[in-house]
């Protein structure tokens, strides 16, 4: 049978885009041996345009906060479709440093948030306690971000199947992508799954993280460049009382660290307690799905450091996955030169924060309809050039176009 569109991949990423594509009205299958098991399940939610923010990299700081602004209709979109709560939480993110170099460093990210209107003011340490009376006694600075906020990735995920699953037109697949097929002219019309099983479709959407690369390797006409970047996640289960009520990040003697708690469970076995995750390692090594001691007690160590309480809590989960990312740290978004093929991969450290934009320019881009970049982003012409630097097509084109790095023909 013809679908609309099939998605290789099941994470965040590619079920929001078969969400909304069922919405636009499109008939969707989904491919994916175990939904949500790659970096959707190690992600921390961190919706944090400000605190990501990188030197030089205007154009992701663009994009970061379309992303961000897109996540209030996105949740309760989601939420009235399906029922299900995506922990989003809106209490802004309180920035620590360790010492005196940390410091330096963060007031230099808090001129960057100005320099791009970005909302951010640095705090005394003692401004800083009152708004998280759990940190540490030996800080150097801090600085309070309003806008940026946390959502629980593993709940948006569940809600997400469920509105694949329970939609008339949709289908969601537990079986991996071995191959697209091609017409003779080049055009793809589907993937063969590891059962041998034909998914004819009008549109392929690859967005299957790191292992899109190896998965478009035979395809005629395109070139994809994204690698596995590994990191780890812990996941503790601590009282409320010893729970932060913001987000907490830090600069620990140069290492970033962060600690995003969730709401209080209500319901199995951790009921009455705190979720806290805690992250941010990033290693250039493969999707191995081991986790590294050192690693495991450097993010405890820098942690309590802010957060003294967290001794007291329970280690549960320590939770390896790779993230996808390209050699310009820019999503791959949107057609290729291949008819038929789109992509929906690369987002790094952003997938979750960049999701429901992700699926908005996917879907506008299947159906031709009007994208209004104005809608909700404060700089349009800046947003609208850092989608344009998301194109897939700028790999494949630096691999054939003759002209030298500036833009000048030889």
């Amino acid at each position: 049978m013809q679908r609309d569109l099939v998605v290789v991949g099941g994470g965040i990423i590619g079920l929001a885009a078969a969400w909304r594509a069922l919405e636009a009205g499109l008939a969707v299958t989904v491919l994916d041996p175990v939904p949500g098991d790659g970096a959707t399940h190690a992600a921390a939610g961190m919706l944090a345009p400000a605190t990501e923010a990188e030197f030089a990299e205007s154009a992701a700081l663009h994009l970061h906060l379309a992303g961000a602004s897109h996540w209030l209709r996105f949740a309760a979109d989601l939420e009235a479709s399906t029922g299900i709560g995506v922990g989003l939480r809106e209490s802004g993110t309180l920035t620590l440093a360790y010492d005196a170099a940390d410091a330096a460093l963060l007031r230099r990210v808090v001129d960057l948030h100005a320099r791009h209107q970005v909302t951010s003011h640095e705090l005394t340490v003692a401004e800083a306690r009152r708004h998280e009376p759990l940190l540490g006694q030996r800080l150097a600075a801090a600085a309070w971000v309003p806008g940026d906020h946390a959502v629980d990735p593993r709940a948006t995920h569940r809600a997400l199947c469920a509105a694949v699953e329970q939609h008339p037109a949709g289908e969601l697949v537990h079986r991996s992508a071995v191959h697209l097929e091609q017409e003779p002219g080049g055009r793809v019309v589907g993937v063969v799954d590891d059962a041998g099983h034909r998914h004819r479709a009008g549109t392929t959407l690859v967005a299957a993280g790191w292992a899109s690369a190896p998965l478009l390797a035979g395809v005629r006409g395109v070139s994809l460049p994204v690698r596995p970047v590994k990191g780890q996640t812990l996941r503790l289960q601590a009282d409320p009382m010893l729970a932060p009520t913001h987000v907490v990040r830090g600069l620990v003697q140069g290492r970033p660290v962060y600690v995003v708690a969730r709401t209080t469970a209500s319901d199995g076995p951790w009921t009455g307690h705190s979720e806290l995750v805690i992250g941010a390692t990033s290693l250039e090594r493969p999707d191995d799905r081991r986790a590294d001691a050192g690693g495991v007690y450097a993010l405890l160590r820098d942690a309590r450091v802010l957060l003294p309480s967290i001794d007291e809590a329970a280690l549960v989960e320590v939770t390896p996955r790779a993230r996808p990312t390209t050699p310009d740290h820019l999503p791959a978004v949107g057609p290729t030169d291949v008819p038929g093929l789109h992509l929906a991969t690369g987002h790094y450290r952003n997938g979750i924060l960049m999701a429901p934009l992700t699926a908005d320019v996917v879907v506008a881009g299947l159906t031709g309809t009007w994208f209004d970049v104005g809608r909700t982003a404060a700089d349009p012409a800046a947003t609208v050039a850092a989608l344009r630097a998301c194109d897939p097509r700028r790999f494949t084109r630096q691999d054939t176009d003759p002209r030298t790095p500036d833009g000048a023909r030889p």
